[in-house]
């Protein structure tokens, strides 16, 4: 006899009952309204694509958590790790066919092999929106704004979204001859959240001598408010300049729409992939800030040159979907416990399958979901499948056009009801 198989899943990877997937389903589907809103539009990706089409930027810490390995055909291949550059290579690819300014979301799964913790897995789903072929301030804005709607839509309306400029930071780090240590700085000032500031400097001291380090430490402080904070990075960079106006008139777009309190200058936020050359921005939830960033991205102005010799200048963030869920879960803000349905219709004679596929499909066109039970077993035992299921009312058939309503957890039949006055019931009282 051959052995079973043990069914089990690898570590980071998970399955998704029905209930915890119709809930994700859900948070997906007010995200991408938000979305379909400010008129960005659906594209995919394939989940592979070429080792050096994924790494032609990133390099560093992303090629030890990749999941790389050679095909049957001998090719040099890996999982996406991110939406951001393949998009990067779709918009080369296809740059002849998109409109410009180009404005799109992407939400899929992405793979990297990286330590699981609370709401970071090995596996995991990114709803990204980007928008490419814009240099302008008002791109960034946008993106920002996208932001706060698709986390308020999810549930999570307190919220501080931290933003920064790469190219100030970047003005800094050459006044101070410390450019050509750029990519391991950046890695250091973005793990400031998860290890500290003595840890962080001593990473920096590890790349430059104490003196920068402790510059670049202090460079990093909040200074005040926005102007002060912003006042004081400009100095330190070594005076006006494009990066630091273009902070300026993302204040003045805030100031002009009232949602300046939503937004925060932090110096501190870097990103630390090295394809961000604008404005960067992280999102903590106020209730939880342990968990991380829920929402994060920023402007990438050369990034699609990897693949084309006209470089397309972009901007864009992703909602990390599992972590945000499961904030929201731990903090009870996540959506009303799942159901299969709303409706769960009782068999009474399996010859009258036909029947039940009629009377259900007109609650369907109604809007109202409706599961028809297939086998004619004892009414108590489908009405414990239907709870089970999470399905509040059970509809029992009387004759061709009259039924009969069921308060499953009240345990209690209505009135007997015409099909008509059934539906406008349930409307009006389906949560």
């Amino acid at each position: 006899m051959t052995p079973l198989i043990e069914p089990r899943v690898l570590k980071g990877f998970r399955d998704f009952l029905p209930v915890a997937e119709i809930e994700r389903r859900a948070l997906i589907e007010r995200i991408e309204a938000v979305f379909r809103a400010f008129a960005f539009v659906p594209i995919d990706t394939p989940a592979l694509e070429y080792t050096e089409v994924l790494l032609g930027k990133a390099g560093g810490e992303t090629e030890k958590q990749i999941y790389r390995f050679t095909d049957n055909g001998g090719r040099d291949v890996a999982m996406r790790f991110d939406l951001t550059v393949p998009f990067a290579r779709f918009a080369a690819e296809h740059r002849a066919t998109l409109p410009l300014p180009f404005k799109r979301y992407h939400i899929a799964k992405v793979w990297r092999g990286e330590n699981t913790q609370r709401g970071r897995y090995r596996e995991f789903t990114q709803c990204d929106f980007d928008c490419i072929g814009s240099d302008s301030a008002s791109a960034d804005f946008e993106i920002l704004l996208i932001m706060k709607e698709a986390l308020a839509a999810a549930g999570a309306r307190s919220v501080t979204i931290r933003l920064n400029h790469r190219g100030l930071f970047n003005r800094f780090l050459n006044k101070i001859d410390a450019a050509g240590k750029s990519a391991g700085i950046l890695r250091a000032v973005d793990k400031l959240s998860k290890i500290g500031r003595d840890e962080v400097l001593n990473l920096l001291s590890a790349e430059l001598d104490d003196k920068r380090a402790c510059q670049i430490m202090d460079y990093i402080e909040v200074k005040g408010s926005w102007d002060e904070t912003l006042r004081a990075m400009t100095d330190a960079a070594g005076g006006d300049n494009p990066d630091s106006e273009r902070l300026k008139t993302l204040r003045d777009f805030m100031l002009d729409t009232g949602t300046q309190d939503v937004f925060v200058i932090d110096p501190s936020i870097t990103r630390g992939l090295d394809y961000y050359t604008g404005v960067v921005f992280e999102t903590l939830l106020d209730d939880m800030p342990s968990i991380g960033s829920v929402c994060s991205g920023g402007r990438y102005d050369k990034l699609t040159g990897l693949y084309s010799k006209d470089a397309l200048s972009g901007v864009g963030s992703s909602v990390g979907l599992d972590r945000l869920l499961a904030a929201l879960e731990a903090l009870g803000k996540a959506a009303k416990r799942a159901t299969y349905a709303d409706l769960a219709l009782i068999c009474v004679d399996e010859a009258r399958g036909g029947v039940y596929q009629r009377i259900a499909g007109k609650f369907r066109e109604a809007g109202i979901s409706c599961e028809v039970f297939f086998e004619a077993k004892k009414q108590s035992a489908q009405f414990a499948l239907a709870e089970s299921k999470g399905i509040r009312r059970a509809l029992i058939e009387v004759s061709d056009d009259r039924v009969i309503l069921r308060d499953l957890a009240a345990r209690k039949n209505g009135a007997e009801l015409s099909i008509d006055d059934a539906i406008i019931f349930l409307k009006k009282n389906i949560p």
